[in-house]
């Protein structure tokens, strides 16, 4: 039996902790056409100096080199609160998850096509931060895995799912989806408002996250990160909370 779809794409809003957030142009406002020639790869940008220790541990790893930009991490927002779709209630939070069989599930129910070629780019055994969006206080709670790669999203061809898609059609499906499952709960939870403040800081000196989706498409509930990007926010697991 299909369980509750995990998105918020189509028709999405900002978190609740982000009612400054500037969105030049919302997921709803562009056209399916618009979308699917988008291409899924974000603007690489160039890492520079400025987040001081953090960076100084990674070049004496790294021997001082700064590496090439790539996405082979990602963020999944899910909401976990109750919310009413079409009748359907689409909460799914970490608990939820843990609580799957082998604590593993599908993500589907994802209707944007940027976000669907982010599903599509996943490959097995990336890791993602699973991030409780649409909520009072949003942020990462956990760590998944990628443990199958995309295919063909059930909830397009239901009828009774509040994502039913009547123009895809079986013989060429719009939408995928892949399947995650449960790594570990952060060492503790990393609030939205703390990484916006080091995005906010990295966007002066250069760092990690100045160029963060979750910061530039905060609409997108699929979205890609970089080694860099991912180790910094991990990073933070470790430091007190501000």
């Amino acid at each position: 039996m299909p369980w509750p779809s995990r998105k918020r794409d189509k028709g999405a809003v900002a978190d609740k902790k982000e009612p400054d957030a500037k969105i030049a142009k919302t997921e709803e406002e562009t056209s399916d056409k618009e979308e699917e020639e988008k291409s899924a790869k974000p603007p690489a940008g160039s890492s520079k100096s400025g987040w001081k220790n953090w960076k100084k541990t990674k070049e004496s790893e790294s021997g001082g080199e700064e590496s090439k930009i790539t996405y082979c991490h990602w963020l999944l927002k899910s909401e976990p609160e109750s919310r009413l779709e079409k009748g359907v209630d689409v909460k799914f939070s970490v608990d939820d998850l843990k609580a799957q069989p082998n604590q593993t599930t599908c993500w589907d129910g994802v209707r944007n096509y940027q976000a669907r070629n982010f599903l599509r780019a996943m490959k097995i055994g990336q890791q993602a931060f699973f991030y409780h969006s649409n909520c009072k206080e949003p942020g990462i709670v956990a760590i998944v895995k990628i443990v199958k790669e995309a295919y063909p999203d059930h909830t397009q061809f239901d009828q009774k799912d509040p994502h039913y898609d009547s123009t895809s059609r079986k013989e060429n499906p719009k939408w995928s989806m892949v399947d995650v499952q449960f790594v570990r709960m952060t060492k503790r939870f990393i609030p939205l408002s703390e990484i916006k403040a080091h995005h906010l800081a990295h966007k002066t000196d250069g760092g990690p996250l100045k160029d963060m989706m979750l910061f530039t498409r905060q609409r997108l509930s699929i979205q890609p990160l970089t080694q860099e990007q991912f180790d910094f926010v991990l990073s933070l697991e470790e430091e007190k909370p501000h």
